[in-house]
């Protein structure tokens, strides 16, 4: 198997989870904070969506499809365009508001798209190229992916952990 035949399921799963966690949710619940300072179902979506579009974007010269793809315009946030969640304070978190769960699908999808699109043809040799030299060693494209997938499943287990929650206090 080829390190971009596992990389393109490891993102699979990412899309699966994603899709998993907001099936069926309303603004409600998308919303719902567990605790004051803690991140919603909706911010947890969109922010492990932003890392990933923006760094796949970063180390493939793409533009990032929140913008390209006018997704930006869609969510209406009123955050910096380049803003991808990234040390948000309580009150950022909760600017991350939609209407329905088919928003955050829809950009999560596009990006996902974006993303396999830069893995299915990728040799293996590239995944050394460096695309990050602001660290100490130096950040290949191979570890890049990597971050993005553990950081990605994360934040998606924990939309997953609060969806739980939400389901068993309602019950």
């Amino acid at each position: 198997m080829h390190a971009r035949d596992i990389l393109i399921d490891g993102f699979g799963r990412i899309r699966e989870e994603v899709h998993a966690a907001l099936d069926g949710l309303g603004p409600d619940d998308l919303h719902a904070r567990p605790a004051p300072g803690a991140n919603s179902i909706a911010w947890l979506v969109w922010h492990l969506t932003r890392v990933q579009d923006d760094h796949v974007a970063d180390a493939f010269g793409l533009d990032q499809v929140w913008r390209a793809g006018g997704w930006e315009q869609r969510f209406g946030l009123g955050l910096p365009h380049r803003d991808i969640g990234y040390g948000h304070r309580p009150e950022q978190v909760a600017k991350v508001r939609v209407d329905s769960a088919d928003l955050l699908t829809g950009y999560y999808d596009a990006v996902h798209e974006q993303t396999l699109g830069v893995l299915r043809d990728l040799p293996a040799k590239e995944l050394e190229r460096v695309v990050d030299e602001r660290w100490d060693p130096p950040v290949g494209l191979g570890v890049r992916l990597v971050s993005v997938l553990s950081d990605d499943l994360q934040h998606v287990g924990q939309a997953a952990y609060l969806r739980g929650l939400l389901q068993s206090a309602a019950a």
